[in-house]
């Protein structure tokens, strides 16, 4: 989540809460928040939330104010799943406490809570309401319970949160979809997971190894970002208004020669309104960056009609990708025609030349002036 904002923390001591250091004392008002608005500070990633500005309740005598830029706060995750021996146990721990320790989530387990005396049936509800996501964790007793099976003194715990988690979907099937994650640990199967998660229809996150690699699924599930991000979507290229680009006007030239320019021409007394023309030396290049965007580039190919030498040949080449794609040698008064693939191509250069009069790399001043054009160039 792209959230980031700052806001004043407030720590006041008091009687029934005198250690400053615990986090449970500290009292957090935020200004002028900017939240994201895929995600809240109440907890569900998927609800829309706009700006928020809030105030702060007056600081108590003695307390002590600390303003800083805060990261953005991790997601709040709930792990349930049902204790059906103490190596199932050991490694659903094992997977919590990567997920905390390592990956950087505010991951909460109930193995971690058992030093206190508290109603179970309460905590779990809380952080069931208070996640922004809660992972399933399947397992042949979890699947039994949370399906109503198997003794009823048996497993109650598991069975009061998958009822918490029915009644989710039941109530908002989108919302709970995307929150609820069925988890397949090593040595699991999919066919462990409750039938109400719908484990063929929907995704299911199956890990082969608790590392950064194996939850590298899950986290995507999280974060929003996969391993194969959609990439942004180029110009339609199929029939309809505007996929047609003038290569002279409308496309962006990376580079060119000085002496080439867009104007119109005339070749084989055929008016070419947007063209790219040559004057005034032996040879012309235009480089343009297509961006992977086009599929085809036209154009006509000419010594000018109006040329001084009307006796000139003319060279034209196209490169594609630094590669050699198209070439043809044209004379005054019988312009070529030239059609070129270019899907998917980055680089495009087209260059014009005087032949026989042209320069050379080894000699780029020689050569009589050429009168060159690329009659009304187009991308589509």
């Amino acid at each position: 989540m792209n959230t980031s904002y700052s806001y004043t923390r407030v720590i006041a001591p008091s009687a029934d809460c005198p250690d400053r250091s615990d986090s449970r004392c500290v009292r957090r008002y935020e200004k002028g928040i900017s939240v994201d608005k895929n995600w809240t500070e109440s907890g569900h990633s998927r609800r829309r939330k706009e700006t928020k500005t809030g105030h702060s309740r007056a600081e108590r005598p003695g307390s002590a104010t600390l303003d800083f830029m805060a990261e953005p706060k991790p997601p709040l995750v709930f792990v349930t799943y049902s204790q059906d021996s103490p190596e199932h146990m050991a490694q659903v721990a094992r997977l919590a406490t990567h997920l905390r320790a390592r990956i950087g989530l505010d991951v909460r387990l109930d193995q971690w809570d058992d030093h206190v005396r508290m109603d179970w049936s309460l905590w779990a509800t809380e952080h069931l309401d208070r996640a922004d996501f809660i992972l399933a964790v399947a397992s042949p007793a979890y699947k039994q319970r949370a399906e109503g099976g198997g003794p009823a003194d048996e497993g109650r715990g598991a069975r009061f949160e998958a009822a918490r988690l029915r009644d989710m979907l039941t109530k908002n099937l989108r919302e709970a979809t995307e929150r609820i994650l069925p988890v397949v640990l090593p040595g699991r199967s999919v066919e462990e997971i409750p039938s109400f998660l719908n484990a063929y229809s929907t995704t299911h996150y199956r890990i082969h190894r608790i590392d950064d690699d194996g939850v590298a699924g899950l986290l995507a599930a999280m974060t929003g970002k996969g391993a194969h991000p959609m990439p942004e979507r180029g110009r339609w290229l199929g029939t309809g208004e505007r996929t047609r680009l003038r290569l002279a006007d409308e496309v962006p030239w990376q580079a060119h020669d000085p002496q080439v320019r867009s104007a119109a021409a005339d070749l084989g007394r055929v008016r070419y309104e947007h063209s790219i023309v040559l004057r005034g030396q032996a040879r012309g290049v235009v480089d343009v960056d297509l961006g992977g965007k086009y599929a085809r580039l036209t154009s006509a190919a000419g010594v000018l009609d109006d040329a001084r030498e009307p006796f000139q040949v003319g060279t034209f080449r196209v490169s594609v990708d630094g590669r050699p794609a198209a070439e043809v040698t044209v004379t005054w008064g019988v312009p070529a025609t030239i059609d070129v693939n270019v899907t998917g191509a980055r680089r495009l250069r087209l260059e014009m030349s005087r032949r026989g009069a042209g320069p050379s790399p080894l000699h780029p001043g020689a050569g009589s002036p050429a009168a060159l054009a690329w009659g009304d160039p187009a991308l589509f």
